[in-house]
C-alpha cells in the first residue's frame, strides 16, 4: 500500500472555528500559547528528560493553574510519577512492546507539520513526531501526525488532539492501564486533597470510576476559591469506547486499549497493519464556573457538535 505524503495526513485532520484571541511565542523546544493575554498552555515538544511531548502549566480562563506544577514543588505538590505526569499528554505503554508512556523508548519531534497560526478564538498546528526503539533509537515503530486545536469560548478552553498512526509495517497496542491521553491535575482538587471525579454515569471518584467505560470524566475542585475542572473526552468515532484509568491521587487517563486489565477476560492487542491508518482523537475542555453550576452533559454537547463540524474524511 502506499503510504500517503505528511501533507496529505495532515489534511485529514480538520480545525475547528471559534470567537477570543489565542496567541502562540515560540521558544526553543516549547510553544507558550496565551489567550487574551493570558496564561493557556507550554507545548513541550523537545526536553531531554521527558522524551515526548507535552503539555505544561494548563490554565483554565480567569488564569488559575489546572494541572500540577511541573516539576512539582516539594511541600505544594504530591511529587509521585514527577517526570510520567507534566500535565497533559498523549503516551502509550505498549506499542510493539515499547514503553513510551514511562519514557523508556523516546517519542522525537520531527517537525511542524503546519506552525502554529491563531485566527481570532482558535490556534492550531500540526506535528509529525516519530516512536523509536527503546534499544535502537534509529528504529522508528511508528508515526504520527497530529493536529492540536485550541478553541476559546463560553464553556472554557477546549483543547482537541487528533493523531493519524501509521508504518511501513505492522504495529500493535497492547493491553495496559497506561494507554492514551492524560492528565495531572493541580494537588489541591486531587480527591486526595479534596477535590473529586464525575463521570457520564454518575460515578465518583477512583473507587467507582476506575476501569469503567464512560462518554466523559471531569476531575474538579476548588483552587483559591475559584472552581475549577478538566474534563476529558474521548471522540466516539474512536476505535473503541475509552475505559478511564482514574486516580485520587490526581491522574486522570482515557484508554481505549485496556481490556484484561481493567478485567475483562480477552487481553486486546489493536494491529495497524502496514500502510494502514489509525486515528485517535480526545478532547479536553479546561473550565472555570465560580458559581458551581458547570453544566458538564451541555459541555460534552458542545464538543460533539465542534468535532461534527469538523469531520473526518475516509483516507
Amino acid at each position: 500500500m502506499i503510504i500517503p505524503s505528511v501533507a496529505a495526513l495532515a489534511a485529514l485532520l480538520p480545525a475547528v472555528a471559534g470567537t477570543a484571541h489565542i496567541a502562540f511565542q515560540e521558544r526553543p523546544g516549547e510553544l507558550v500559547i496565551t489567550s487574551r493575554g493570558q496564561p493557556l498552555a507550554t507545548y513541550v515538544y523537545a526536553d531531554k528528560e521527558i522524551t515526548r511531548p507535552y503539555f505544561a502549566h494548563v490554565h483554565v480562563p480567569g488564569g488559575v493553574q489546572i494541572t500540577r506544577h511541573h516539576p512539582p514543588i516539594e511541600g505544594q505538590d504530591l511529587t509521585d510519577h514527577a517526570t510520567f505526569h507534566p500535565g497533559i499528554w498523549l503516551a502509550f505503554g505498549d506499542i510493539n512492546g515499547q514503553d513510551f508512556w514511562r519514557i523508556k523508548a523516546p517519542v522525537r519531534h520531527v517537525k511542524f507539520v503546519q506552525p502554529p497560526h491563531a485566527a481570532g478564538a482558535t490556534g492550531t498546528f500540526v506535528v509529525e513526531n516519530s516512536y523509536r526503539r527503546a534499544d535502537n533509537p534509529n528504529q522508528v515503530v511508528c508515526h504520527e501526525i497530529c493536529r492540536y486545536t485550541i478553541n476559546a469560548h463560553e464553556d472554557g478552553y477546549l483543547l482537541v488532539s487528533d493523531s493519524v498512526f501509521w508504518a511501513p509495517e505492522a504495529f500493535a497496542f497492547g493491553d495496559q492501564e497506561e494507554m492514551g491521553l492524560g492528565v495531572r491535575v493541580a494537588t489541591p482538587i486531587s480527591v486526595k486533597s479534596g477535590g473529586h471525579m464525575l463521570d457520564a454515569a454518575g460515578r465518583v471518584d477512583e473507587k467507582e470510576i476506575w476501569s469503567k467505560s464512560s462518554a466523559w470524566c471531569d476531575y474538579s475542585g476548588k483552587i483559591g476559591g475559584h472552581q475549577v475542572g478538566i474534563l476529558l473526552m474521548p471522540d466516539p468515532a474512536n476505535f473503541r469506547p475509552a475505559r478511564f484509568h482514574a486516580r485520587d491521587y490526581g491522574l486522570l487517563a482515557a484508554n481505549p486499549f485496556g481490556q484484561k486489565v481493567f478485567g475483562e477476560a480477552q487481553e486486546s492487542r489493536v494491529t495497524v497493519q502496514p500502510g494502514e491508518l489509525f486515528r485517535l482523537r480526545f478532547g479536553v475542555l479546561l473550565h472555570a464556573s465560580d458559581d458551581g453550576t458547570m453544566d458538564l452533559p451541555a459541555a460534552y454537547q458542545s464538543f460533539l457538535r465542534e468535532i461534527a463540524a469538523a469531520p473526518r474524511p475516509a483516507p
